[in-house]
C-alpha cells in the first residue's frame, strides 16, 4: 500500500516541522512496522454499511473537529476494530454489544436528522450536526433511542479518541515522540527536552510556572 501524505500535518501550528517518524530507526522493528502501517492507505470498509459510514464520518469529524483535509482516517480505523471485534472488553450492562450499539446509535442520528431536517445526519450542515450532537450530550443519563445518552456518548468518544491518538499525525500535532523502547529518555523532568524534541510554538499552559505557583501556595 502507498503511504498517506504526511507533510501537511508535520507538527501542526504548535510543533512546526516535527515528524515523529524520524524517530522510527530508534524503535524496535516490530513497533516501527505497527506504527508505519497506520500511515498506509486504509482498507475498504468491512463493518459499516455505506449509510453508516457516512454518518460515522460526520460524527467523528464533529467530535475531533476535523473540518479539512488531510484528515486522520478515524472512521476506517474504527471500522477495522469493529470488523475484527476488537472492543474494550466490556460494555455497559444496559447497552448492547459495541457493534450493535454503533449500528443503533448511527441509525439514531439519522432518525433525529430526518425528524428535524428531513435529511440524513451526514447531509446536515456542520452547525446542524453540532446542534443534534449537543442535544444527545445534554440528555445525560436519560434515554435516547433505547440507550442511555451518556453511555452512547462514552462509546463514541472512546472509539474516536483511541483511533485519533494512535495515529502518527496526531502525535506530530501534540509533539509526542512515539514509543520510548528501546532507546528510552535521558532528560526527565518538567521542561527538559530531548535533543530531537521541538519547542511548543504556541504554549497555552506553562507547566513550569504552574508548578512554581503551586509550590509558592504551599
Amino acid at each position: 500500500m502507498s503511504a498517506l501524505p504526511l507533510e501537511p500535518r508535520q507538527g501542526g501550528d504548535r510543533y512546526p516541522g516535527f515528524d515523529v517518524m524520524a524517530q522510527a530507526p530508534h524503535w524496535d522493528a516490530a513497533t516501527a512496522a505497527v506504527v508505519q502501517r497506520r500511515l498506509d492507505r486504509p482498507p475498504a470498509m468491512r463493518f459499516f454499511t455505506e449509510p453508516e459510514e457516512a454518518a460515522a464520518s460526520a460524527l467523528f469529524d464533529q467530535l475531533l473537529s476535523q473540518r479539512t483535509e488531510p484528515r486522520i482516517p478515524v472512521v476506517q480505523m474504527v471500522d477495522v476494530r469493529l470488523a475484527e471485534n476488537q472492543t474494550d472488553g466490556w460494555h455497559y450492562r444496559t447497552m448492547p454489544t459495541d457493534a450493535q450499539a454503533w449500528r443503533d446509535s448511527l441509525a439514531g442520528l439519522d432518525a433525529d436528522a430526518r425528524a428535524l431536517r428531513d435529511v440524513t445526519f451526514a447531509e446536515c450542515t456542520w452547525a446542524q450536526q453540532t446542534e443534534l450532537l449537543q442535544a444527545v450530550q445534554d440528555l445525560g443519563a436519560r434515554g435516547w433511542h433505547g440507550m442511555a445518552a451518556a453511555h452512547v456518548w462514552s462509546l463514541w468518544t472512546r472509539y474516536a479518541c483511541t483511533a485519533f491518538y494512535s495515529h502518527p499525525w496526531a502525535w506530530n500535532e501534540i509533539g509526542f515522540d512515539g514509543p520510548a523502547y528501546p532507546r528510552g529518555y535521558k532528560n526527565l523532568g518538567i521542561d527538559r527536552r530531548e535533543p530531537f524534541e521541538v519547542v511548543d510554538a504556541h504554549p497555552r499552559h506553562d507547566p513550569v510556572a504552574s508548578r512554581r505557583a503551586a509550590g509558592d501556595a504551599r
